[in-house]
């Protein structure tokens, strides 16, 4: 995987093409000092043999053979006496070699001089291409500081790492905004729903306190304000246990559990609630389908679904609970009710949110959003689908090692 993406990498890219370019100019050098050094080799011989027949030539004309063999060329050599007595001189011509040296000389300097002038082309080019992308991302957090989160890093279509950065960091700086606009709507929404049972406790206190005391007025008003403060406290325990699930600090208590299982005890739990509404409540459930997951979680998640399909489903209807093995472990709730429009199918999922006609239905709109929660911290996926009529939504749990 680090192998693919370093292959993929613009920077890998570049460095390779400079690797390219100062290896094509280092054989370029090579090959120039090589074919500059034979061809000179080469003439320089041919020159000396054609300057030193010519010589040669003149002094044999003028002295004869005694002039040739009192000619003395500069030349460096190895005298040695062999061993029978012989001499051995070994020499070598080298009036050649300071034009040579110099020629091998501006050949180094100049090959040295262009591979620090590209060496100096490289580093600005990388340099400047990091430090634009980088500038890019400055530039934007600068703007989300000034003005909010709506700005976005631009993207340069190039799909390198940087446009991965770049794609990563506006996910989260969506993310981000998304969280800041649903903490507001759970601000407003948490203000709007206490209001009206606190609203009812000030108005029944005010007139307990304006009356003389009556026993039977008086435990009326106490159960009454109970049960809005009962509902109040059911509030900030969801909130709480949302917040715990989604920070993630449930899975110390993950087991393999079997969603069957949970699915039976609920639709067992929520029975006389079925019959109470005349509702067939049926389980449709394939053994011993496991999951890992912490059990207690798994069956409130489950609970809040049959909850709502009983609540908001029609009079004497059916829900049906169905555990299967498709694709992985699968559990769902079906109703043939007046389902959810699919424009408001992602927004019952926030919390406090609920749909026009549940307004006088009890409840506090934050089921829903323990589901998801759940979902979420067992990796799971949740959908809502239409059931014709009514409503069908699954979690889909990916399958334990033991299933």
């Amino acid at each position: 995987m680090l192998l693919a993406k370093t292959l993929r990498s613009s920077t890998f890219k570049w460095a390779l093409i400079w690797i390219t370019v100062f290896g094509a100019v280092v054989i370029g050098l090579f090959s120039y000092v090589y074919w500059s050094t034979a061809a000179y080799v080469q003439s320089s011989s041919d020159r000396a043999i054609t300057a030193e027949h010519t010589i040669l030539q003149k002094i044999y004309d003028g002295a004869g053979r005694g002039g040739l063999i009192g000619n003395r060329p500069t030349l460096r050599a190895m005298f040695d006496t062999l061993p029978n007595g012989d001499h051995l001189l070994v020499g070598k011509e080298i009036d050649d070699l300071d034009a040579f040296t110099k020629k091998i000389k501006t050949a180094f300097l100049w090959g040295i001089a262009l591979i620090f002038a590209l060496a100096g082309v490289a580093s600005v080019s990388v340099t400047r291409r990091t430090v634009g992308r980088i500038e890019a991302i400055n530039t934007t957090s600068q703007a989300i500081m000034q003005s909010g989160l709506g700005k976005r890093i631009p993207l340069r279509g190039t799909r390198d790492e940087w446009d991965q950065l770049a794609e990563n960091l506006n996910s989260m700086l969506e993310r981000i905004e998304a969280l800041m606009a649903e903490v507001k709507q759970v601000s407003d929404n948490v203000a709007h729903d206490l209001r009206t049972p606190l609203t009812r406790m000030r108005g029944r206190l005010e007139k307990a306190h304006a009356r003389q005391r009556n026993g039977n007025l008086d435990q009326s008003l106490i159960d009454d304000t109970m049960a809005d403060l009962d509902a109040v406290l059911r509030m900030f325990s969801s909130l709480t246990r949302i917040s715990q699930i989604e920070a993630g600090d449930r899975t110390s208590a993950f087991r393999t559990v079997n969603l069957s299982e949970i699915a039976s005890e609920v639709v067992e739990l929520f029975d006389a609630a079925a019959e109470h509404k005349h509702a067939h409540l049926a389980a449709v459930v394939d053994q011993h389908v496991l999951v890992t997951g912490d059990r207690d979680l798994l069956f409130d998640a489950v609970s809040n679904l049959v909850d709502n399909a009983i609540k908001y489903g029609r009079e004497a209807g059916r829900v049906t609970v169905e555990v299967t093995r498709n694709g992985g472990a699968l559990i769902s709730v079906a109703d043939d009710g007046p389902g959810i429009p699919i424009s408001e199918r992602q927004n019952v999922f926030k919390r406090f949110y609920r749909l026009e006609q549940s307004r006088g239905t009890p409840g506090n709109g934050l089921g829903l959003s323990l589901v998801a929660a759940v979902a979420r911290l067992h990796g799971a996926g949740v959908e809502m689908m239409d059931n014709a009529p009514g409503l069908k939504l699954w979690i889909r749990f990916p399958l334990s090692a033991r299933s």
